[in-house]
């Protein structure tokens, strides 16, 4: 009601959000930290996906459709972060969109075309600003697919075995477990809103842009750093544009070519040490993603973009098939008896 998407007056609105509209300051604190606690619930769920197996069948469609909502997410972060007009929007935004020059022959064209003009402006400004609070509806049209696909096979579980007896109620057990967790959840987000508001974004933001001064170093919001940092381990930039699609795409496709015996990693051992291996490579992604494009950072950027993708592409194969091996042989089960 009170933003403005105008270059003119979108920063000046987002000062008198913060300064004269009552409580504004605390509805753009709930709504800009809620972004972050929105992207590590789902983190943490997509991890918690791979672990248990949820992606395997028959819950294919139900783990794709995630992931579809998982893009879209990332896409309306990125147009929202552009709206406030600072500094690290403006440049976030020039960085982001001219990757799309990588794309052969009419990569230029379609930049022209998203910016509205020969530069980011008034109309690329407009028109995210339109998509940024259209796209939620979306998202919301998919979240209710997403729980059609949950109901039709049931939720999966830490050990990964359905059974049709012995089950427990919803109400009231579930839904005081799931109400204790959200509590908690809620201070640690409320943590955030009343206390460090601006520990998550980046002062420079409160920069109005200027196309005329580049800041030292342009970084995108936390959530986005892991693939940042994808993106910068690589010379070549349509090269470095592809690893960074295909490091979020390649959860897609994991319900087809990576079918483990047994869906949970709770009977699986060496999956288990080589899931935690893959966490602590995205953790350090996000922590290289934040760093200035220099030696070791840069070093260590490839290494772990090498070990992100090899988690998918070599490891998980390698060791479904050794765990197969294992249990054929029945070492598995004489391991877990002694």
């Amino acid at each position: 009601m009170h933003y403005s998407g105008d270059i003119t007056y979108a920063f000046s609105s987002v000062e008198h959000i913060m300064r004269d509209v009552n409580y504004g300051w605390a509805l753009r604190y709930v709504h800009a930290n809620g972004a972050s606690m929105f992207f590590i619930v789902v983190y943490i769920h997509t991890f918690r996906g791979l672990y248990y197996g949820s992606f395997t069948h028959p819950r294919e469609a139900l783990w794709c459709v995630g992931v579809i909502i998982l893009l879209l997410m990332i896409l309306t972060a990125f147009l929202g972060y552009v709206l406030p007009w600072g500094q690290m929007s403006f440049w976030g935004a020039t960085v982001i969109t001219n990757l799309i020059t990588a794309v052969p022959i009419i990569g230029k064209n379609i930049l022209y075309w998203i910016w509205g003009g020969q530069s980011i402006g008034n109309a690329t400004l407009t028109r995210f600003y339109s998509l940024h609070y259209l796209f939620p509806f979306i998202i919301a049209a998919l979240v209710v697919i997403h729980i059609i696909f949950l109901h039709m096979h049931g939720s999966n579980n830490p050990t990964g075995i359905h059974v049709s007896y012995d089950e427990t109620t919803f109400s009231p057990y579930y839904i005081v477990k799931d109400l204790y967790g959200l509590n908690l959840f809620l201070i640690f987000y409320a943590v955030f809103v009343f206390f460090i508001p601006n520990y998550l974004g980046h002062p420079d933001n409160y920069i109005q842009a200027n196309p005329l001064v580049t800041p030292p170093h342009i970084v995108p919001e936390w959530y986005f750093l892991p693939f940042y940092a994808i993106l910068r381990s690589i010379p070549e930039k349509i090269t470095g544009v592809v690893a960074m699609l295909a490091s979020i795409l390649v959860l897609f496709f994991i319900p087809f070519f990576i079918k483990p015996e047994t869906r949970s990693m709770w009977f699986r051992p060496i999956s288990r040490s080589i899931f935690w291996i893959f966490v602590v490579t995205a953790l350090t992604l996000g922590w290289v993603g934040g760093k200035p494009v220099e030696y070791p950072f840069v070093q260590i950027g490839r290494f772990m973009t090498f070990m992100y993708f090899a988690y998918f592409l070599i490891f998980s194969l390698a060791v479904i098939e050794l765990e197969r091996f294992f249990w054929s042989n029945d070492i598995y089960y004489e391991s877990q008896i002694n």
